[in-house]
């Protein structure tokens, strides 16, 4: 199914996606996209159409709640990698970004102040939907809730041209739009065999495929799991596609007045204006 939240933001109510792509409120069954709501969303026994119909057109916020962490993996495309001028990763590249950067999949990209060279990047995300801890590859896509796009937006100089990690550069306000929706597995065949794509301003930057990841979902979830015990609700951002300004010659960043619009096949588009922070 295609599960989502709608409202304005701190309020949001869980949701569905009927085959009409009308929103029905789900609230009357479960309270959130949460914690062990995430491990039952396949016995739920959801008929979208047996649900309450949402009025008008609802702000649509990000497609889980109750993040613990936001885990991405970096160079996992070998393309993307090349354009960045650094070597395919031995083991993926881990870093943390701040769940204060989740946002909706429409609200708008913040730049921050000092801000010389904000990104973009389309993503396939991936949410937990139970505890997986030690697990092996085979096993992995069963923790798997279900997927999402999300825009892992980054400030290039905050991240790689001063000291320390990559988290200052990639944790910023709504620098982690998610959503518009929560796939579950049993639409998505497979996660390796995704389309996906990014426009600036009506121009194509990224057209990728997930085929095309250095590392998979089965094995980045396995890696993972080695190290800590990931629960329902963390959400995985698994890499880009080469396209990104940071690898432009010249390089292109966003500016406020700019339009982002990306996607990936199944799981739905986002759409985000570009404004300064004051």
């Amino acid at each position: 199914m295609k599960f989502l939240r709608f409202g304005e933001r701190g309020s949001e109510k869980p949701g569905v996606l009927d085959a009409d792509g009308r929103v029905r409120d789900l609230s009357g069954m479960v309270d959130d996209l949460s914690g062990d709501v995430l491990t039952r969303l396949s016995s739920l026994g959801v008929t979208a159409e047996s649900l309450p119909l949402v009025d008008g057109e609802p702000r649509i916020g990000a497609c889980v709640a109750g993040t613990g962490k936001f885990i991405c993996i970096g160079l996992n495309y070998s393309d993307h990698a090349a354009e960045s001028g650094l070597p395919v990763p031995p083991e993926p590249v881990i870093f943390m970004k701040a769940t204060s950067a989740i946002c909706g999949p429409n609200d708008p990209i913040i730049i921050p102040r000092n801000s010389k060279k904000t990104d973009w990047e389309v993503e396939l995300g991936v949410v937990i939907g139970k505890p997986a801890k030690y697990v092996s590859e085979a096993e992995a896509l069963d923790h798997v809730a279900g997927y999402c796009v999300i825009n892992d937006v980054s400030e290039r100089e905050f991240q790689t041209e001063r000291a320390g990690q990559w988290t200052k550069g990639k944790s910023c306000d709504n620098f982690g739009q998610m959503g518009p929706l929560l796939v579950t597995p049993d639409e998505i065949s497979d996660p390796q065999k995704l389309g996906m794509w990014l426009d600036v301003n009506g121009q194509r930057r990224q057209d990728g495929s997930s085929s095309t990841m250095v590392y998979s979902v089965a094995h980045i979830i396995s890696y993972l799991s080695q190290f800590f015990t990931l629960h329902p609700g963390d959400v995985i951002s698994t890499g880009t596609p080469p396209g990104v300004g940071m690898g432009m010659k010249p390089q292109q960043f966003l500016k406020a007045g700019d339009v982002v619009e990306l996607g990936i096949q199944g799981l739905g588009t986002q759409r985000q204006d570009v404004i300064a922070d004051e």
